[in-house]
């Protein structure tokens, strides 16, 4: 259809598929299937270029996909699809008004912008950029957050784990509030998660999907075997009846608390290895200014 209506501008539209929804991290199953579920892609034009034809090349691209039947296009995934700025495309999934001609973002910009956003921005299929221009903003978002963001969101979520599932579910568990405890344990293995990722240098992507992008990025599946069994693990009331509280001894009785250790070490390995830390210490908060102050 470009080809045929549109072949003074073939060279200048971007075409693929990325943005919000399942399909476009390669996680559509049949599930999927009850909402935003269609078929379609992406087609991406400069400023100067929406302004001049884009109008007429929505028109077309519409037309193309309402003769076709059983496409499934609802108005939310017609939203995600079709003919957009390059501009509009990654300043709506980041929420930040983004420079992308000049293809830059300031350290401001980087520290307020959340993982799964950028997990968003970066995923999917380009098939055709000749121009070159929605590439480029891409590869600046890979190229990953600047070293003093990374270590600030480093030290957030050590800090982060530490307190929820190495200090505060033991204090919730001595209390028998068994309801904080659980939130304690699922916010550490959250924290936990995004540890790994930032630790490796890729985006998470929502929430609902953050273990199953754990699973491919953990290549040898012990950490995401320790993250499984976290989640199936039930808080162990028994362990902790008649115990006092003692911030310098774990009660191992309880498989939480060996495994959120064991984790610890896991990550704290990790941290090492990127260069943060030089020996290993399971308890990450006591690693947290030195990080952030180098």
């Amino acid at each position: 259809m470009i080809r045929d209506r549109f072949p003074q501008y073939e060279s200048r539209i971007a075409a693929g598929i990325a943005g919000e929804g399942s399909d476009c991290f390669g996680y559509f199953d049949e599930l999927s299937r009850d909402h935003d579920f269609g078929t379609g892609v992406c087609l991406w034009l400069t400023d100067s270029d929406m302004r001049e034809y884009g109008a007429a090349l929505a028109e077309a691209y519409d037309e193309l996909v309402d003769e076709k039947t059983r496409t499934f296009l609802t108005a939310r995934l017609r939203e995600r699809r079709g003919v957009m700025s390059i501009h509009d495309f990654y300043s709506n999934i980041l929420c930040i008004d983004c420079d992308t001609e000049g293809c830059s973002m300031s350290e401001e910009q980087w520290r307020i912008l959340d993982h799964a956003c950028l997990a968003t921005a970066v995923n999917g299929k380009i098939f055709r950029d000749d121009l070159g221009a929605f590439t480029n903003f891409r590869k600046l978002l890979l190229s990953y957050y600047p070293d003093r963001v990374w270590r600030m969101r480093i030290a957030e979520k050590m800090h982060e784990y530490s307190a929820c599932l190495q200090v505060n579910y033991a204090r919730c568990m001595t209390r028998g509030d068994i309801v904080a405890a659980n939130i304690c344990k699922v916010r550490g293995m959250e924290a936990a998660m995004e540890l790994f990722f930032l630790l490796k240098r890729t985006y998470p992507p929502y929430y609902k999907w953050t273990y199953k992008a754990l699973k491919t990025l953990d290549e040898d599946g012990a950490f995401a075997g320790r993250i499984e069994e976290l989640a199936r693990l039930s808080c162990n009331e028994e362990a902790w009846r008649g115990t006092r509280y003692n911030p310098n001894r774990q009660n191992y009785k309880d498989r939480i608390v060996s495994l959120a250790e064991d984790m610890a070490y896991d990550l704290s390995e990790l941290l090492r290895d990127a260069g943060l830390i030089s020996h290993l210490n399971p308890y990450l908060e006591a690693d947290v200014e030195k990080i952030i102050a180098q």
